[in-house]
């Protein structure tokens, strides 16, 4: 079956292997080959993410004070912070978790059968993605409704990105002074009580932990859920399939990643003059990890603007690579099955009544990451 997402990298990653993107000024390199990219991204002493608000492109010096912990780190840094609050992220593998999301995903799909219409961008991913967090960090479900008027993303989504990002550090303050007066069972009261390297950690290192897990993989959830349903629509077969044979939910899950890959690429410091597929690069100056370039390789992926439901292996890098891997991939990978199993059972029928796509513009390139207003029309089995 076609991908909806077109390969804009296809030219440069066979002819080159590397792309330089023009952002806010600087040159940035972006490595584009599969073999490439993974190896970059295991080197973690030659292109470094011990950069604060620099590992994003574009970079967020002006939208947040903090270095986001732990992915602002290099080893051994980066061990032993991800080693502090990785159970959190884990929780997604519990049963009673993966209960509470199953439970949320079935009230979320009865309301849109329930509508002659539903925008599942806002009305179906954004709480989707913000009511499922709160089961993840063991926080009260209510919370969601704050998080929700956030929007897509949590600094680039309506008003001023610093507007923004003044409101996040607002909210975080507020959430962690609770739990310092009554610390209870969830993730704030986690990061006011575990300690580092024999210390309680400061409000800046606990402000670094809270913002990556607002900030971070919240529009691509958003995306991969919109991009997955827009995809069905077009696509009702690939229900069937699914419906014949429940087990190939996980293969499609992971293939759904792959050719939607919402996080186009990642930025890395090279903290001496770096050689970058024939591209220098200036000590202190950036580089990037093209994930979306590589997960279509088609060297590693045969036919990759085809979706293979069934597509193995898929050493796809959706989640990153090496010792930077997603914090929250087991939560990502719960949220997606389970929608997919649930469309399964529930849904027959889904109509898209109006579309608007969100893309991803530079001189160089041009990406469909996702939608920023799907209308679609659910219809039961």
């Amino acid at each position: 079956m076609p991908c909806p997402f077109h390969d804009p990298f296809k030219k440069a990653r066979q002819d080159h292997g590397v792309l330089v993107n023009e952002f806010s000024g600087e040159s940035i390199p972006m490595v584009l080959r599969h073999a490439d990219v993974r190896q970059a991204a295991r080197h973690w002493q030659t292109f470094s993410s011990d950069a604060p608000q620099r590992v994003p492109i574009p970079s967020e010096e002006e939208l947040r004070s903090m270095r986001q912990l732990p992915i602002e780190t290099d080893p051994p840094d980066h061990t032993d912070y991800r080693e502090l609050v990785e159970p959190f992220f884990k929780r997604a593998k519990l049963p009673p978790v993966i209960a509470r999301i199953e439970a949320l995903i079935d009230t979320l799909v009865t309301d849109a059968l329930a509508r002659d219409s539903i925008e599942i961008v806002r009305e179906f991913a954004l709480p989707l993605q913000s009511r499922a967090l709160t089961h993840l960090l063991n926080v009260g479900e209510e919370e969601a409704t704050t998080w929700i008027g956030w929007g897509i993303h949590v600094f680039r989504d309506g008003e001023n990105g610093e507007t923004k990002g003044r409101v996040l550090d607002r909210y975080l303050h507020a959430r962690l002074d609770q739990a310092e007066q009554a610390p209870g069972e969830d993730f704030f009261s986690a990061l006011t009580q575990i300690s580092f390297r024999g210390r309680r950690l400061t409000r800046e290192e606990m402000m670094g932990f809270a913002n990556l897990t607002f900030a971070g993989g919240r529009d691509t959830i958003i995306h991969s859920v919109s991009g997955i349903i827009e995809y069905l629509a077009q696509n009702p077969q690939a229900l069937e399939i699914l419906r014949d044979d429940p087990k190939r939910i996980v293969a499609a899950s992971e293939e759904f990643f792959r050719v939607l890959t919402p996080l186009t690429h990642i930025g890395r410091v090279c903290p001496v003059k770096t050689d970058v597929q024939g591209v220098t690069v200036e000590a202190n100056a950036r580089m990037s990890l093209g994930w979306a370039a590589a997960n279509f390789d088609e060297t590693v992926f045969p036919d990759p603007e085809e979706v293979k439901l069934d597509r193995k292996p898929n050493p796809h890098v959706a989640f990153g690579f090496g010792p930077h891997l997603c914090l929250g991939a087991p939560h990502a990978r719960l949220l997606i099955r389970t929608l997919l199993q649930t469309l399964c059972d529930r849904v027959g029928k889904i109509t898209v009544l109006e579309s608007k796509a969100a893309l991803e513009t530079h001189p160089t390139y041009q990406r469909h990451v996702g939608w920023e207003l799907l209308q679609v029309k659910l219809a039961p089995r």
